[in-house]
């Protein structure tokens, strides 16, 4: 396991197939799952968007195609009823059940764009995760978890305001997410869940695949230290803190690792 992690956290960024790596993450709860129908059914949404987006040169075609074809076609809309179900961070499961979160339907989005060379990239907003097409003047914003729809200026500036209480300008609150970003963005939801649920070592190992295919990630390690201690993993935590240490530049930050690993002595 540890070795598939690392081997993740050494490819370059751009040479990350999202959908691929999230199967492989997804696996490492499902050992023994074959994954071959899940190719399959990757490679069949490529034919059909294929089809269906033939001929598609702006992104506003481009984005209609997507959401006919995952949406529509096969089905993947977002899960609204059970939406903390931790299977909405699977991609296993999002496959099986055809619902997922926000960023989990985004992967699939993503990914099936740039098998056909279409400009895709998840998009990070505030509260929300959506998906952005075209790099050229005219891009388009959809949402996965609502079919695929298109989200325009106005609806963008209102998600961003809704959890913007300093009313900054939408621009600076929304960026196209690194593929690695991604990745951690999906299992922070599952972390996150797992200790809402009271699953603190569930959520432990979580955050320590995290820092074994994003190593650079500076959060991952705090809560993963956090969690050694609750544990009273004293030697573990240290450390995660080293570690942290290691990745970030931000003074506050590394004011405050330091000032723990003061306060915490080694068995």
């Amino acid at each position: 396991m540890t070795e598939d992690l690392i081997r993740l956290g050494l490819i370059d960024e751009d040479d990350i197939i999202l959908d691929e790596a999230a199967l492989e993450l997804a696996l490492l709860d499902h050992p023994g799952t074959d994954l071959e129908g899940y190719h399959d059914l990757i490679e069949a949404v490529a034919i059909r968007l294929e089809a269906v987006g033939n001929g598609a040169t702006s992104a506003r075609e481009r984005a209609d195609a997507l959401s006919s074809v995952l949406a529509d076609e096969f089905g993947f809309v977002g899960d609204e009823a059970t939406y903390d179900d931790p299977a909405n961070a699977d991609l296993i499961r999002v496959i099986d059940r055809r619902r997922g979160l926000p960023v989990s339907l985004s992967i699939l989005y993503v990914a099936a764009a740039r098998r056909l060379g279409w400009a895709a990239n998840v998009l990070d907003v505030p509260g929300h995760v959506l998906v952005l097409v075209g790099e050229d003047a005219t891009p388009v914003v959809i949402d996965p978890f609502r079919g695929g729809i298109l989200v325009d200026r106005e609806q963008l500036a209102a998600m961003v305001m809704a959890t913007d209480t300093g009313g900054s300008p939408a621009v600076r609150h929304v960026a196209a997410m690194p593929n690695r970003a991604v990745l951690v963005r999906l299992l922070l939801n599952q972390a996150s869940r797992a200790e809402l649920g009271g699953k603190g070592r569930r959520a432990l190992e979580l955050y320590e695949r995290m820092t074994a295919f994003a190593p650079g990630y500076g959060p991952a390690w705090w809560e993963r230290a956090r969690l050694e201690l609750v544990d009273n993993e004293v030697a573990a935590a240290r450390a995660s803190l080293t570690s942290l240490l290691e990745v970030t530049r931000d003074p506050p930050l590394r004011q405050r690792v330091a000032e723990t690993l003061a306060a915490i002595v080694a068995p």
